[in-house]
């Protein structure tokens, strides 16, 4: 595993002082961006494969230990504020639950098993992916393997080259980062290139979806006082309106940004606003209105 590797790059970076030693791990993790980049096409099949699977009521499924587990999580959770999806279409299963989630003392990913057990909930119109930078954790390994049994499309994110678990998932998407700034401590590069792989998965997804109009989150769930000013600038944005006129459209619709666009766009009555949103995203709604 190059990821195991040493950097010769970075031999003396206990010799060196803070700035040189900081700009030496952010150089690796711009190495990390472009390691994913490469990834690329293979993370656009996973999505083009896994939207017709969400389509008819399929869900997410992530499985990963340790630094790529915890990143699963931070990603499965941010989906429902940001996209208003609601909460299972994405879902992080780590090993240990959520006391080894916070307690990284508590290492179960050579448990097989465990990921075998946690993948009993998925079905065969279900995505599984699973996040390991070695490509061969175990829990990972137990967990992907139950969901291609049971007819589960499997996807592996990965910082191994033709790590053995790439030919029993349906797509590996393999960002190669190589060796770490410290030696092995893959929370580093290949920890960047796992974020930005499943930013960019998640998010393509929900794009694809529907789940947005142009750039404009348009599903997000305005829970605080900072997103409900953004919910009434996207209306803003969309419309044109002034800052008056889209704040009584967003409140009309009940702070329903979608609504409140398809309401203001469409200039139709908000029942018939709602029946074309039914299933569908923004624009959908508005060519079919």
């Amino acid at each position: 595993m190059s990821t195991e590797d040493r950097n010769p790059r970075t031999t003396d970076i206990d010799r060196w002082q803070a700035e040189r030693v900081v700009d030496a791990l952010l150089t690796e993790d711009a190495l990390a961006v472009e390691a994913a980049r490469a990834g690329g096409p293979a993370l656009a099949k996973a999505v083009d494969l896994a939207l017709p699977r969400l389509s008819s009521g399929g869900r997410v499924h992530y499985f990963g230990a340790g630094a790529s587990g915890r990143l699963a999580v931070l990603d499965a959770t941010e989906t429902t504020p940001t996209f208003g999806v609601e909460q299972g279409l994405f879902t992080a299963h780590f090993p240990g639950g959520a006391k080894a989630f916070v307690d990284s003392g508590l290492d179960f990913e050579d448990e097989g098993t465990a990921g075998h057990d946690d993948a009993a909930v998925v079905g065969p119109g279900d995505v599984a992916v699973g996040i390991t930078a070695s490509g061969s954790t175990r829990y990972v390994v137990g967990a992907l393997t139950r969901c291609r049994a049971a007819g589960a499309l499997t996807v592996l994110i990965t910082s191994t080259v033709d790590a053995p678990l790439s030919a029993e998932v349906d797509v590996a998407v393999v960002a190669d980062t190589g060796p770490e700034a410290v030696t092995g401590s893959t929370r580093l590069k290949a920890g960047t290139a796992t974020k930005v792989l499943l930013n960019a998965f998640s998010t393509a997804l929900m794009i694809r979806s529907g789940r947005t109009y142009s750039n404009l989150m348009v599903n997000l769930v305005a829970t605080n006082e900072k997103l409900v000013g953004r919910a009434a600038r996207i209306v803003q944005m969309a419309t044109g309106l002034g800052a008056v006129e889209s704040a009584a459209v967003l409140a009309r619709a009940g702070g329903d940004v979608s609504l409140a666009l398809v309401h203001a766009l469409s200039d139709r009555p908000l029942d018939e606003c709602r029946d074309a949103l039914s299933g569908r995203g923004v624009r959908a709604a508005l060519d079919t209105l």
